[in-house]
């Protein structure tokens, strides 16, 4: 009988172990640890993830119960209180490590020359329990943090990701972020700083977002457009005002001409966009800023397909922790799901890795009905009825 590993062996591999390994010892996570290991814990986190487990409780007891096939994944089944102790104490720092490693990995190191990289940063608040407030409080809204990500459009991936509580305003968080050289940025109203804006122009991108309906920019060019087309207006201005906020200082987009594309969204609202391209047509300028959604859609199925709405635990580093590993366990998926190359969508996909992680039937086969069995017509058949 041909041997079969489980489809969470297969997923494990596209873990860059040695990677992993570097970053254990760099964090000395492992050090005067005679229980858990770093991996036993990274492997029960992720199985919460993909197996949709909601408590402490029920990864113990699920993992136990496939004791044995955790043996060919390097792993052992842990106690609840000792994974709920690697989980408060452990550096989650380890664990975004990974995560910039497998982001690597998720998209290629060289894009064609016809591709632009498209970044969308945005950020997404998350609920916490009332035992987080000692660290996440935040007014009358209770505990929670935000989830800042910098989204790559072109492959469909975070690229970098930063955890904040919620009260971190998200351009402090945009400052940190790194920057591409050459690519376009959008962005909403969240991140409407001008220094920053400067700082990416600086830096050859391009950025698309909205403008505040209190800012007034001055108008150096108006130029034609079709009538009766979504495109309303398209003008080169110049924002170069006094700031209150500089006290005279020097605007920091003084000297940049910029472009203000309006652009009718239905018979009765328009967006008023903002961007430093001034040569792409103005339909072009909208549409990147539509392309923004898919933020938007990636943060509603993360918090719908994983697990970072419930917590393991209320500790900070509990909390980075799982959320990293369920940003590694997205990457992961859509690596897998790319790899296999199967028919069906991404969604399909993790439901059938869900229905069938410990079970023992080649992933790239996942989406098969199993196999009859042969009977051997050499055996007596007995009827019993």
């Amino acid at each position: 009988m041909r041997h079969h590993n489980s489809v969470f062996h297969h997923v494990l591999q596209f873990v860059p172990w040695a990677r992993f390994e570097q970053a254990v010892d760099a964090h000395a996570s492992d050090r005067r640890v005679r229980r858990l290991t770093t991996k036993s814990q990274f492997i029960a986190l992720l199985y919460a993830q993909l197996s949709g487990a909601q408590s402490l409780r029920e990864i113990v007891e699920a993992m136990a119960s496939h004791s044995q096939r955790l043996y060919h994944l390097g792993a052992t089944a842990p106690a609840r209180s000792t994974l709920a102790d690697a989980n408060a104490n452990r550096p989650a720092q380890l664990f975004a490590d990974m995560f910039a490693v497998l982001a690597t990995c998720a998209s290629p190191g060289l894009r064609r020359a016809t591709r632009e990289a498209i970044h969308l940063i945005d950020a997404s608040s998350i609920r916490l329990t009332e035992m987080s407030r000692a660290w996440a409080d935040y007014e009358a809204h209770g505990a929670s943090v935000k989830l800042h990500l910098d989204f790559d459009a072109g492959e469909a991936v975070p690229a970098h990701f930063a955890i904040t509580p919620a009260r971190v305003n998200d351009v402090t968080m945009a400052h940190g972020l790194p920057i591409e050289p050459g690519a376009t940025y959008v962005f909403d109203l969240g991140y409407y700083d001008f220094s920053w804006w400067a700082k990416l122009n600086e830096a050859g991108c391009r950025i698309v977002t909205r403008l505040k309906t209190h800012t007034r920019p001055r108008v150096l060019q108006t130029r034609a457009v079709a009538e009766g087309g979504r495109v309303r207006s398209d003008r080169i201005v110049a924002i170069d005002g006094r700031l209150k906020s500089h006290r005279g200082a020097h605007h920091p987009l003084a000297g940049i001409p910029l472009r203000e594309v309006v652009i009718a969204i239905d018979a009765h609202r328009t967006l008023r966009l903002i961007s430093n391209d001034l040569h792409a047509p103005a339909e072009h300028i909208g549409e990147l800023y539509k392309v923004r959604w898919q933020i938007e859609l990636f943060f509603r199925w993360v918090k719908q397909n994983l697990k970072i709405k419930r917590f393991l635990g209320t500790s900070e580093n509990a909390v980075r922790a799982q959320i990293a590993v369920a940003l590694i366990a997205y990457l992961i998926l859509k690596m897998a799901h790319a790899a296999t190359r199967c028919s069906a969508s991404l969604l399909t996909f993790s439901r059938l890795v869900r229905a069938n992680l410990m079970h023992r039937r080649p992933i790239n086969r996942i989406a098969d009905p199993p196999p009859t069995d042969r009977r051997d017509h050499r055996q007596i058949q007995l009827d019993l009825s």
